[in-house]
């Protein structure tokens, strides 16, 4: 199967150690870039960019790489057969589920694409979209995961 992996670049390590197990039973895996051109062009790694991002008053170019991330992403959503998010916890929230991977999971549904999460459904602003989308729990075990 064809998966695109979501989640807060916060979970990025994650993200390739869940590539690496989904790829070695047979599926197609696609994450975020390891790397994001900077203001001049040159690479920087991508937890590098979300320190960046998340600083005080962050340069304007940020924003621009962001959209274009964000459109980039979507493109994978479409390649995909199905997303998993690794929803882990973050802020304190048990599961967090921020705003892009919300858009990102409101995309896959509108493709009528299975829609995987890795923990349950956190107690946020947004639970009741979520619930909506009808996402399938895999309560933390990765393969559990099928179509």
């Amino acid at each position: 199967m064809k998966i695109t992996i979501c989640g807060s670049i916060a979970f990025f390590e994650n993200m390739l150690a869940v590539k690496k197990q989904l790829e070695e039973r047979g599926h197609e895996v696609n994450i975020p870039p390891a790397h994001i051109a900077d203001e001049s062009g040159m690479m920087i790694p991508v937890l590098e960019y979300y320190r960046l991002r998340k600083a005080d008053h962050p340069a304007d170019w940020i924003w621009e790489r962001k959209r274009e991330a964000m459109k980039n992403y979507f493109e994978k959503i479409v390649w995909a057969e199905a997303i998993l998010v690794l929803n882990y916890e973050k802020k304190g929230v048990p599961g967090y589920v921020g705003a892009n991977t919300l858009l990102e999971m409101g995309l896959a549904m509108y493709l009528d694409k299975p829609i995987y999460l890795l923990h349950p459904i956190p107690e946020m602003d947004s639970k009741e979209e979520l619930l909506g989308m009808k996402p399938i729990i895999l309560n933390g075990v990765i393969s559990s995961l099928c179509v």
